[in-house]
């Protein structure tokens, strides 16, 4: 039979860590894509996704 292993609850701080500045509105934006071309807009875009919870904008030039 297997190893037991102990599981530990990961406390609140632990869970939120990094999403509370996402959650006020600070992200923290890296470009994802770089000179992506948009064809319905006809014009060169740029991606950014935030490090910490994923989410992306989109911002052409």
């Amino acid at each position: 039979m297997g190893d037991i292993l102990q599981f530990r609850i990961k406390s609140s701080s632990d869970k939120s860590r990094g999403k509370t500045l996402c959650r006020e509105g600070f992200h923290k934006w890296v470009v994802w894509n770089d000179k992506q071309f948009d064809v319905k807009q006809g014009k060169l875009v740029t991606i950014y996704r935030c490090s910490r919870c994923g989410v992306t904008k989109v911002e052409s030039r």
